[in-house]
């Protein structure tokens, strides 16, 4: 009998295994594959998940909240990781999406559009990354969602609108280098306000709003319409003072000061200088009708 749940979809696989037969034999492939299926399958029992199935050199699980999810695919990766790097072993990677959504469960398995949307953010992860859904970050506890970061946007089959691709940055190096370190407290001016100007609209960032998006999406706060900018671009941020932007875009953002300096964020944050220009998915020259302005107010 058909059963409906809200579960979250994981699927774990081994990356570039028809490479591994070919270099390393037959025998020397299949151990190395069968043990990170292994691995894969321990990791899903320890955070009470459910393996559905194995196919091939793919493990796909359930588990019923996002948290376990990402405890359990943390656990594979660090594993297999681990046990890759040592002296006799064979370099090998997986990649994991994950998405968390309704399903239709029949016998030992399960089918509906959230498994396509799970199968669709694996295919998007690279070797070693843990990449997951929109939906499925604004499942996670507060604690988990820092540690996760916007990377690209893509299309789902069976949907007509765009997916937001998260990463979790499981890694301890990585994780504390998702943003460059700011002596907040070291001498230099502080601003009360930074207003970004657009064409005939002028928005605003201080205590008062902390924090905007900007992007071709109707719902960002400064809305820019351009072939090679992303729904939701980037977003500025006031931290004590200084003001930050963060680039959440397949393109990247083009950061030119007063001089003419130019600098360019991908995927990683900056601190805007005293007044400049801010390109979004590419460098702007002063006129454009894309052009983003900005000045800092001081205290």
């Amino acid at each position: 009998m058909a059963k409906d749940l809200e579960v979250a979809i994981v699927f774990a696989d081994v990356v570039g295994s028809t490479q591994l037969y070919d270099k390393f034999g037959d025998t020397k492939a299949s151990e190395t594959v069968a043990s990170c299926l292994d691995i894969m399958k321990d990791a899903t029992f320890q955070f009470n998940g459910i393996v559905i199935k194995t196919i091939g050199d793919e493990v796909m699980s359930t588990f019923e909240s996002v948290d376990d999810a990402m405890g359990a695919a943390v656990m594979m990766q660090t594993r297999i990781t681990v046990d890759s790097e040592k002296d006799d072993a064979i370099p090998v990677s997986i990649r994991i999406g994950c998405h968390y959504g309704p399903v239709v469960q029949e016998q030992n398995d399960i089918f509906g559009a959230a498994v396509h949307t799970a199968n669709r953010m694996t295919s998007q992860a690279k070797a070693r990354q843990i990449v997951m859904s929109g939906h499925t970050v604004e499942q996670m506890s507060p604690e988990l969602r820092n540690q996760t970061r916007q990377i690209d946007i893509a299309t789902v089959r069976g949907r007509l609108d765009e997916v937001a691709l998260f990463e979790l940055v499981w890694q301890p190096e990585e994780a504390t280098s998702m943003l460059p370190t700011i002596e907040w407290e070291t001498k230099g001016r502080k601003a009360a306000k930074l207003l970004l100007n657009f064409r005939d609209s002028t928005i605003e960032v201080s205590d008062q709003r902390k924090s905007i998006n900007l992007g071709r999406a109707d719902d960002n706060d400064l809305v820019v319409k351009g072939n090679l900018i992303s729904r939701i671009h980037a977003k500025v941020e006031m931290r004590r003072g200084r003001f930050i932007l963060v680039d959440q875009s397949t393109n990247g953002t083009f950061l030119k000061d007063a001089k003419g300096v130019e600098r360019f964020v991908r995927r990683d944050s900056s601190e805007l200088d005293e007044e400049g220009t801010i390109g979004l998915g590419q460098s702007e020259k002063t006129g454009s009708t894309l052009t983003i302005y900005y000045k800092t107010i001081e205290l």
